[in-house]
């Protein structure tokens, strides 16, 4: 039970050409096989941006801040930011808590 034998098969087709008409089958078939190719296309399209905006983010993890840099004698010294404090996750946050 539950496995497909070859008269279902026979009967799906019957049952589809009697629905359909054997003229509207092979438009139909030939409409479905594009439009798999396209869902396959958008899909690999999808990875691959996904792939690109993980390279980019390994690249720019890879940046240094420039050091400060220092004022010759009897210049005044440019504006420094003040250090900012760690960023930290809520949800890591919350799990060492």
């Amino acid at each position: 039970m539950g496995a497909l034998k070859p008269w279902h098969i026979a009967v799906l087709v019957v049952v589809l050409i009697l629905l359909f008409g054997a003229k509207r089958l092979p438009d139909a078939a030939r409409s479905l096989g594009r439009s798999l190719r396209i869902i396959k296309a958008e899909t690999k399209s999808l990875q691959d941006d996904d792939r690109d905006l993980a390279e980019k983010a390994d690249a720019q993890a890879g940046y240094q801040p420039l050091p400060p840099q220092q004022a010759p004698h009897g210049q005044q010294a440019p504006y420094q930011a003040p250090p900012q404090q760690p960023v930290v996750d809520p949800v890591q946050r919350v799990r060492d808590n």
